[in-house]
Order: structure tokens, then sequence, then C-alpha cells
């Protein structure tokens, strides 16, 4: 009898022991099997038109001028993108926002981002009207984004961080940030956000240290301050503006703001570069440059 219990106390043992081992492989599966993440920055001269994907979900921040339509449309064909689950516009300037209604008209979206604005903040250009209708036939809604708010795209977090007031006096200070997380990795999107905006986003506590800055309003000497940049401390820059633009973008005293923190041979722009696609697996970040 003893020989018997003996033979299935070893046989419980084992079962045992077996679950627990799998469990651990599944543990071991789950911290390896992080999807991948591209984060294009499109050339779309002056103005800023960022495609991020993550295991098959997309995402488009802004999109540039009317004139560069069909270069991001084909763009994002050419990367066999049909839908986008978000889209955001930053805030309503052309340079950002000009060619939405192409991009609503041409493509699937789930979700449709804009910041809140007053009545007398609500353009009445001929590009933003055209969104409008677009927006309409499509039956979407602009919904505004709240500080604090998490979005997940694929294998990747999203959390939003501006904008951090109801009224400002620079349409440029209402553009939405967002801090994109795919693992050990981050990223930051800020639009043109200027110092005020960006000490507001300090203030609220949700910074951290950021991999990646795609530099504020394409590297203007208002923005990029050194209070932000202390706080994000990026190891990574991508500044997002035209060749010979008359904005004289980027701004010497920003790019040497940006310097203290990111290594010259680690900032990239798209004015030099063309087109920028950063690539992550969730513990290292590679580029590639059109350039």
């Amino acid at each position: 009898m003893k020989t018997v219990c003996y033979s299935a106390m070893a046989v419980i043992i084992i079962l045992i022991l077996s679950i627990f081992s799998d469990e651990f492989k599944n543990n071991d599966n789950s911290e390896t099997s992080l999807g991948s993440l591209e984060v294009h920055y499109i050339d779309v001269g002056q103005g800023d038109c960022i495609f991020i994907e993550s295991d098959g979900q997309n995402m488009l921040i802004d999109c540039g001028e009317s004139s560069e339509s069909d270069e991001v449309i084909s763009y994002l064909q050419n990367h066999n993108v049909s839908k986008l689950d978000y889209v955001i516009g930053t805030h309503p300037h052309s340079d950002h926002m000009g060619g939405m209604s192409a991009i609503v008209d041409n493509f699937e979206i789930s979700d449709f981002y804009m910041p809140y604005l007053p009545d007398d903040d609500i353009p009445t250009t001929k590009y933003f009207e055209r969104l409008l209708v677009s927006l309409e036939n499509k039956n979407l809604e602009i919904k505004n984004p709240s500080v604090n708010d998490k979005l997940k795209l694929g294998s990747a977090d999203i959390l939003v961080v501006a904008p951090n007031s109801k009224e400002y006096s620079n349409t440029n200070n209402y553009s939405i940030g967002i801090i994109l997380t795919h693992g050990e990795n981050s990223f930051i999107f800020t639009g043109d956000a200027e110092k005020l905006a960006e000490e507001e986003m300090v203030e609220n506590s949700l910074l951290k240290d950021i991999d990646v800055y795609k530099a504020g309003h394409h590297g203007s000497s208002t923005s990029s301050s050194e209070k932000f940049l202390d706080v994000i401390k990026p190891e990574y820059a991508v500044i997002m503006c035209g060749e010979g633009n008359s904005y004289n973008h980027p701004n010497d005293d920003a790019v040497e703001r940006i310097e203290k923190y990111v290594p010259e041979e680690n900032i990239f722009r798209t004015d030099l570069n063309g087109s920028i696609v950063a690539e992550s697996d969730g513990k290292n970040i590679s580029f590639k440059t059109e350039k």
C-alpha cells in the first residue's frame, strides 16, 4: 500500500511541476511576444505627417498641406493601408491638416480626433470646411481627447498629455500631445505646442524620459523649451521642416537646446533626410532614412 501511495504522490508532484513549467514558458513567451512598431515621419515639406503602424493597426497624426495629399495617400497605399484606426489632427493649421479631407475621403477611419476649440477659434478656411463636409459624408464624429485619456494601438500604448487648457490666444497651443509607449521604448508628439503648452505638460506630471522626440513646431524658437526638454531628456529627435523654408526652421537656438540632450548624429531632419522611419521591437530603436 505504501508503494502505491508514494507512486500516486509522485505522479501528482510531476503534474504540478509540469503545470508550473508551462506557466513559466507562457510568461516567457508573453515577454518576448511584443509586436513590432514603425513610426513613419513622412516628408511633406514644411508640415507634419506621421504614420504609425503596430501589429496591423494604424494611426495618422496630421497630413501636411493639401498640395501633399496625393503623396501622402500614395505613401499609405504603398504600405498596404486601407484603414486608419485613429486619425489625429493636432490643431487646425493648414501645414498639419490642409489635406485632411482627402484622407477622410480615401480611407476607412474608425476614430477621428481634434482638439476642442471655442467658437471664436474654429477656422472658416476652405480646407477646414471641406474637412467638415468629408467627415459628415462618412458619418464620422469629431472626438475631443482629454488629458490622461489612453488608447491602444496594437502592442503600443498611447497617453494624451495635451492640450491642458480650454482656451489659448495662440492656436498652436491647442495641439494634441501624445506619448506612445512600446515596451521599453517611447515617442512623443506635440504638434506645434509652444513654450506655454510645454510648461503645462510639465506641470501635469504625465511626462517621462522619452527616447524619440518629434521636435515641436518644426524646430521653431518658440518650442523645445529648456524646462520641457529637461523633463523628457530625449535620446533622438526628428525635426519636420521643408527644405529652404521661409521660416528658417529649424531655429539655431532650438537645435542648440535639443543638442544638450541629443547627439548631433541622433538628430534627423526631413529637409535633409527625406522621410524617416523609426522601428521598435520594444527594446531597441533603429532608423531608416529616405536620403
